[in-house]
């Protein structure tokens, strides 16, 4: 199965492309979401949780959010502690998920797709780029976080510049029209391609 990436910071509209791919249907594996089903059900990663974190992790068998934040919560060290334990996990079930499907080709949907490893189990990458302004825009009317809260996630995440340096297909996401014309010029290359 042909494996893309796709990346891009908050507020790109990662999502909507996602969901322009899901109607010419392709498969779309939302990270995130994944990533917090397996913090709940798999029994290895909840293992590792609690080892690192504390039994405090887990409430009658549900993650206990709050407790892992503040176990996190401004330690870059146990951040990537965290991570180092759900990214592989994640790694490993996006690979397995993606051989059930029977699209054309499957997507990985991530902020963090370079941070986190899952570039190196795609076969391309796809980044979605937007105005810093649009971006805020977005991302404040969806979270309802405040503008400097945005920047400083924003900060964190990979630049567009680098982002259009390490992919191969670049969405620019600022009118819908133009995001659908995108999209399915994309999904002719990338069809082309495999």
């Amino acid at each position: 199965m042909f494996k893309v990436g796709l990346c891009g910071k908050i507020g790109s509209g990662k999502s909507t492309v996602c969901r322009a791919f899901e109607r010419l249907g392709i498969a779309v594996y939302i990270s995130d979401d994944h990533a917090k089903a397996l913090m709940q059900s798999c029994e290895e990663l909840k293992s590792a949780i609690v080892e690192a974190f504390g039994d405090g992790c887990y409430r009658e068998g549900t993650l206990n959010r709050e407790y892992l934040a503040s176990q996190i919560f401004g330690s870059k060290e146990r951040r990537e502690t965290l991570n180092s334990i759900v990214h592989p996990a994640v790694c490993r079930h996006f690979v397995e998920w993606a051989e059930h499907q029977t699209s054309k080709y499957v997507i990985v949907e991530s902020a963090i797709l370079f941070e986190s490893g899952l570039d190196s189990v795609v076969d391309a990458v796809i980044g979605v780029i937007a105005p810093e302004n649009l971006c805020l825009e977005r991302a404040a009317k969806r979270d309802g976080a405040d503008t400097e809260a945005i920047l400083a996630r924003m900060r964190c995440q990979i630049t567009d510049s680098k982002l259009i340096e390490l992919s191969d297909y670049i969405i620019r996401n600022t009118t819908l029209d133009d995001l659908e014309r995108q999209v399915a010029d994309i999904d002719s290359k990338i069809c082309q391609r495999i």
